[in-house]
C-alpha cells in the first residue's frame, strides 16, 4: 500500500501574525501617556540634530524630559496602587 501524505509541511499560524489581545490593547492604552511623552522628547532631540542647541531648544528638551519622567511616575504609581489594592482583596 502506498502512503498518501502532504508533500508540504503543515502550515500553522505564526504567533507573531496574530492580532493583539484585549489585555495587550489595554496595556498599550495605559502606557500611551509615556509613549506620547517619549515621542515629544525624540522630536525635541531631532530638531537639534542639524543645528547648534540654543537656549530655547535646551528648554524644550528639559520640558520634554520632565514630561517623560512625570508620565513614568504616574504609570508606576497607578501600577503600585492597583497591585496593593489586589493584595488586600
Amino acid at each position: 500500500m502506498k502512503h498518501i501524505g502532504a508533500l508540504q509541511s503543515v502550515v500553522t499560524a505564526d504567533p507573531s501574525d496574530r492580532e493583539p489581545t484585549v489585555a495587550e490593547l489595554d496595556a498599550i492604552e495605559r502606557e500611551m501617556p509615556v509613549i506620547t511623552a517619549e515621542v515629544e522628547l525624540l522630536d525635541a532631540f531631532i530638531m537639534t540634530l542639524d543645528r547648534p542647541v540654543f537656549e530655547l531648544d535646551a528648554r524644550r528638551i528639559r520640558r520634554a524630559r520632565r514630561r517623560v519622567l512625570a508620565a513614568r511616575r504616574e504609570l508606576s504609581n497607578r501600577a503600585t496602587v492597583v497591585s496593593t489594592s489586589r493584595v488586600g482583596a
